[in-house]
């Protein structure tokens, strides 16, 4: 299929096939590059007139796409449209390609962000076997390394809470064991009968693969 960009005829017209890039040649040279993407960007642009803004967000007025693209090709940008359902729709004069990397920029940082208010919990027991203390000092390195931060946390129940210094000294293995992949933000601490501490990922590192735990003959619960 065809694509013709409207109201130029002839040189002026220019055409590609689907989903490749597309060159609009207008009369006296020069050229604009659609990208394809979700967004409709240039000659794809199903409105007659648009609102434009420049990259800076300043208002350029209400004008037909014609006038638009023209202002685009002066500047060697794109027009892209950003806001659809505004009447007449709101276009932006920017480089797609940039706009895309700025979209996706605020994108990941959206996630960093909500991965970082998120919280994992990692629990253990002090009589936590050491099979299964491997698997959970790992999920937390795993945790740590894809952004999040962590909990952990060993409970004591019954006659273990006579005996917290076991548990302590579970925890102060775990925090030298992890401590290339993690800061402490606190603790350890005890609440009621949890001993906490709450980890969050190191600055500038990021956590490999964690080693997979040795295999036992047989497993003890935690």
């Amino acid at each position: 299929m065809l694509y013709f960009f409207p109201g130029l005829r002839g040189r002026g017209a220019g055409y590609c096939p689907r989903g490749q890039q597309r060159r609009v040649v207008y009369p006296g040279g020069g050229f604009i590059a659609e990208r394809s993407g979700g967004l409709r960007v240039n000659e794809r642009i199903r409105a007659r007139e648009v609102r434009l803004i420049d990259d800076a967000g300043n208002q350029l007025g209400v004008m037909s796409l014609f006038d638009a693209m023209k202002a685009a090709r002066d500047a060697g940008v794109d027009v892209v449209e950003i806001s659809p359902s505004a009447v007449p729709p709101v276009c932006k004069l920017v480089d797609y390609g940039k706009f895309l990397y700025e979209q996706n920029k605020k994108a990941h940082e959206t996630k960093k962000h909500q991965k970082s208010s998120h919280i994992k919990e990692v629990k253990f027991r002090p009589s936590t076997a050491e099979h299964d203390y491997q698997v959970r000092k790992n999920q937390i390195i795993r945790f740590l390394g894809e952004g999040f931060k962590v909990k952990a946390m060993i409970f004591h129940r019954g006659r273990e809470m006579a005996h917290q210094n076991v548990g302590r000294a579970k925890m102060e293995r775990l925090l030298k064991d992890i401590m290339d992949h993690a800061q402490v933000e606190f603790g350890p601490r005890m609440e009621a009968n949890i001993l906490l501490a709450l980890l969050a990922p190191k600055k500038g590192t990021s956590a490999p693969a964690p080693a997979r735990p040795p295999q036992s003959a047989a497993g003890s619960p935690a």
